[in-house]
């Protein structure tokens, strides 16, 4: 999922780093070969002997899909490693962060960047329980349905966005993304028809625009918009990072 929101931001323009460990096999240097070839950076990515790269195998049917994750290298993004990169997490405007690295190192991050007054956005994915604290301190949390009921154990998703205003986004698939606006505004934010080839890959579109236009200095709604877009465009074609959208590309559809 990392390498994908990461992948989104690079064809969306953004100036982005890739953090975590593959190993020292085929799919490792295919996996940094592909993040080198959109422009991702990745000289603190590890690479590690005698363990192999995280894989997520997926199958598509009946226009949704079903992921098997392996983690691999993945599981060894510990303390340790995030204490070597501090000092470069401090240079970015924002921290993205998922489920496929072991928990208690995504929250060493959101601590750390809290600390540090980092905006951080946590796509809670795969599900999993995250502490209040945690919630508190990211800037932006990210779950479709199923991992905000797992997260908040309630599925009355528009009383939930009303205790985290510009904070909880609650992605819906085909319903779009519901989050409640400063001002008071219960929205959702609808998402665009189109014809559906291959959704793998969609919501990391979504967080990826998402997080690159706040970080621009978008509002949560404008910013929600422009993501929605990029999240349809991208599941018009198949694969994961196959079909993600240019900037110009989402900037056409939004024009029109």
């Amino acid at each position: 999922k990392g390498a994908n929101q990461a992948v989104a931001m690079a064809k969306l323009g953004a100036e982005v780093e890739m953090f975590g460990c593959v190993g020292n096999d085929d799919n490792g240097r295919r996996m940094l070969d592909n993040l080198n070839r959109v422009g991702v950076k990745t000289e603190h990515i590890q690479v590690l002997e005698g363990v192999p790269t995280g894989i997520a195998m997926i199958t598509v049917g009946d226009n949704d899909n079903t992921i098997i994750v392996v983690p691999g290298a993945n599981g060894k993004v510990d303390k340790a490693y995030v204490d070597g990169i501090k000092d470069e997490l401090v240079k970015y405007d924002m921290v993205v962060l998922q489920h496929e690295i072991p928990l208690e190192t995504v929250h060493y991050i959101a601590e750390f960047c809290y600390e540090k007054n980092i905006p951080v956005v946590l796509n809670p994915a795969p599900a999993a329980e995250v502490p209040m604290d945690i919630i508190d301190k990211v800037t932006y949390v990210t779950p479709n349905e199923h991992e905000a009921e797992l997260l908040f154990q309630t599925n009355d998703y528009e009383e939930l966005v009303k205790k985290y205003p510009e904070k909880l986004l609650i992605t819906m698939g085909e319903k779009g993304v519901l989050v409640q606006l400063n001002d008071g505004e219960t929205l959702t934010v609808p998402a665009r028809k189109t014809k559906v080839v291959d959704t793998t890959g969609a919501g990391d579109t979504l967080n990826g625009a998402f997080a690159m236009q706040i970080a621009g200095g978008a509002s949560v709604k404008d910013a929600l918009q422009f993501a929605n877009v990029a999240a349809s465009l991208s599941i018009e074609k198949f694969g994961a990072q196959g079909g993600m959208p240019t900037y110009e590309e989402v900037v056409n559809v939004l024009m029109k």
